[in-house]
């Protein structure tokens, strides 16, 4: 690997300086963390481009042979790495992300009734040359790793070219003003407000005959975007009112992304695994102790406590089929994290992987999270494709890195939006339980999707009875 630390460049900033060459990633602690948002991570002009859909994989649009995972792991191998200590925990890989309904060809699930085809079922980019952003010392380094030259001398120089080309670029990386709504848009959903509350009924149905014991169910938003519409500008304004640990915006060939995910889906380090999965949800408020006592009140809550606390047998027993024997721990249990506009209840879920195996059957293994299906897993996903009836894409599927050392961080995509040039799409959901409540349960998706709404335009949303209404501007 070769490095170059340079002068402390703002993300943003950096961002938008390297959004001069094509793929921009930026995997950004806009919450800043002592550990879960102490380093930004930007990329840009990937040298691979790998996509699996239908069932097709493709590198720069050429068909590889194999399929989903496995094909994503041989197109890696080329360019296996080992650890440097000394370098960010990312140094140069795949990043990307895995959709939601990757999972139907992991297990046998039912498919979904509609598909807007706006997403490929897996889709990360091959970076060489990244900026690390650590936020606790203000280091900024770039590391270039030569690839896909493999020949010692080529790989040496176009390393350095690269730390050049891109050094040049971020010296002239200036702080903008922050960009202006783009809004209001005309949101729709997929449900009116009656309808999300019988499919809570549905899923208590399901749960009093012994099909499932939770299941989580989403609204899908949608919008027409103006002419002209800048995505990156709507991370920016989403970044600032919503800031999260877990924030990402990824530009590819007719798709954008834009995150501020607070969940931690998996992180592997060398054979260490973490899982951060987050059950129970409660919106903040603006006086201190009002907004204490929601928070030590959510932590103390029956209904919530049991749902994370079935989450984490989930993930445990995930977790079990490919780490150590023993080595499952959960060191956290119902801890409360808060966020821009809401708390949470996270627990934290640890393990070994087994030594014949790699992040990419991590990922199998456990995909798509158990925070966001239900559980058992399997039954509670073929639920939510029948009530849900849209395929959910990336929405809860994951985001992150896969470096070329065999490390993997990614996010649960919620709190995200998708978009191409003519539409803008987010979810939003909760768990249902036997112990829900449909009107309670209806205002928290828009508690969660409020700040992204507010991100295009505060009154942005859809007529009354449709979407979420005038609720959603009420939330915080």
């Amino acid at each position: 690997m070769w490095t170059a630390d340079i002068p402390f460049v703002e993300p943003v900033a950096a961002a938008q300086a390297l959004a001069a060459l094509p793929g921009l990633a930026f995997l950004d602690s806009a919450m800043h963390h002592d550990t879960l948002g102490r380093t930004s991570t930007l990329a840009a002009d990937p040298f691979g481009r790998f996509r699996f859909r239908d069932g097709v994989a493709t590198l720069d649009g050429r068909p590889l042979p194999g399929s989903g995972l496995a094909a994503l792991r041989a197109c890696l191998a080329p360019y296996r790495t080992e650890r440097e200590t000394d370098l960010p925990a990312f140094a140069g890989g795949a990043i990307g992300y895995v959709a939601y309904d990757l999972g139907a060809t992991l297990e046998r699930v039912a498919a979904p009734a509609r598909r807007a085809d706006l997403c490929d079922d897996i889709a990360f980019n091959l970076y060489d040359t990244v900026l690390s952003i650590d936020h606790g010392t203000g280091r900024c380094r770039l590391v270039a790793t030569g690839f896909p030259e493999t020949d010692p001398a080529a790989r040496e120089a176009r390393a350095r070219a690269r730390l050049a080309r891109f050094t040049a670029l971020l010296a002239e990386a200036r702080p903008s003003p922050e960009p202006a709504a783009q809004g209001p848009l005309a949101w729709r959903s997929n449900f009116t407000r009656p309808a999300y509350e019988a499919a809570v009924e549905r899923v208590r149905d399901y749960i009093r005959a012994g099909d499932i014991y939770q299941a989580n169910i989403a609204q899908r938003f949608e919008a027409d975007l103006p002419p002209g519409f800048d995505p990156f500008a709507l991370y920016r304004r989403l970044r600032a009112i919503n800031p999260a640990t877990f924030g990402a915006y990824l530009a590819f060939e007719g798709l954008s992304v834009a995150s501020s995910s607070p969940e931690r889906f998996l992180r592997l380090s060398g054979s260490s695994i973490e899982t951060r999965p987050i059950k129970g949800t409660v919106r903040r408020v603006a006086d201190p102790e009002a907004d204490a006592r929601l928070g030590a009140a959510l932590q103390a809550n029956p209904k919530e406590r049991a749902e994370n606390i079935m989450i984490v047998d989930l993930l445990r027993n995930d977790l079990s089929r490919i780490c150590e024997p023993h080595s499952v721990r959960v060191p956290v249990l119902c801890g409360l994290e808060s966020y821009a506009s809401v708390h949470h209840l996270v627990s934290v879920v640890t393990g070994t992987l087994k030594a014949d195996m790699d992040a990419l059957d991590l990922i199998a293994a456990t995909f798509p999270g158990g925070s966001i299906t239900g559980a058992p897993k399997l039954r509670a996903m073929d639920i939510i494709t029948e009530i849900e009836g849209d395929a959910r894409e990336l929405y809860c599927g994951a985001i992150g890195a896969l470096g070329f050392d065999g490390d993997l961080d990614t996010a649960i995509a919620i709190r995200t939006v998708f978009m191409d040039d003519r539409v803008a799409v987010l979810q939003a959901g909760g768990g249902i339980t036997l112990l829900s409540e449909p009107g309670p349960e209806y205002e928290e998706t828009l508690t969660k999707a409020a700040r992204i709404f507010e991100a295009f335009g505060a009154e942005g949303c859809g007529p009354e009875g449709h979407g979420a209404g005038t609720d959603a501007r009420r939330a915080p």
